[in-house]
């Protein structure tokens, strides 16, 4: 049996990727870089300053803004984004989730955060979700952001685990990639074309159950 769940937090906990949408494609906008949600799906699951390179070089910028300049685009870009994350609530948390987070509990299985935003414990707070967490992974202390595994290991080590013994559940490519190399089981939210058809797979937080995480565990440990 799995003895944690590593979760990532936008598009599996609830949706704060259109928030994030709207704030880089402000910040985009104000630099005369044109973005669209197409675009977007190459910033889901990746940081802030990796995303910020990514705008920069569609637009044919990366080396017009010294370091210092660079640092206050991301923190521009975050100020956006913390204005815009004031109003979410739990009734922004996805559903099943709280009932898989109190199933979780109930089982002694550990909960961890391992998500790339520097966000992430103000939005459980918000949802009313923090209690639920016994660990939250701090993007801030690791050396590579996802598709590298570092998150995930790290989300595993703060509740006192393995990857190994754990799930990871993410919805976006490079999150997958992060999960597989951590040694952790990956289950995604979404659809094959993004995420792969060699891994367990949902179209909705509501299929996940513990039931459905126990029968993916032990197909794959039998």
């Amino acid at each position: 049996m799995f003895k944690g769940v590593l979760f990532d937090l936008d598009g599996v906990i609830t949706d704060t990727a259109e928030y994030h949408y709207l704030a880089w494609k402000k910040l985009a906008d104000d630099l005369g870089i044109t973005i669209d949600r197409q675009f977007n799906e190459k910033l889901k699951g990746v940081s802030r300053e990796d995303s910020l390179r990514l705008i920069l070089a569609h637009g044919k910028r990366e080396q017009a803004f010294s370091e210092a300049e660079f640092n206050q685009l991301a923190k521009t870009k975050n100020d956006h984004y913390v204005e815009m994350i004031q109003a979410v609530s739990p009734k922004d948390v996805y559903p099943g989730i709280l009932t898989l987070l109190q199933a979780l509990k109930k089982a002694n299985i550990k909960i961890a955060l391992a998500s790339a935003s520097k966000n992430g414990p103000f939005l459980l707070k918000q949802m009313a979700l923090t209690d639920y967490f016994d660990g939250i992974a701090d993007p801030a202390t690791i050396k590579a952001g996802k598709p590298a595994p570092d998150i995930f290991i790290l989300a595993a080590e703060v509740v006192g685990l393995q990857p190994e013994d754990c799930i990871g559940i993410e919805d976006a490519q490079a999150g997958i990639t992060a999960i597989k190399a951590s040694g952790a089981l990956p289950i995604g939210v979404g659809k094959a074309e993004q995420l792969g058809s060699d891994i367990a797979l949902v179209v909705s937080t509501r299929e996940l159950t513990l039931d459905f995480l126990e029968k993916q565990w032990n197909t794959s440990h039998s």
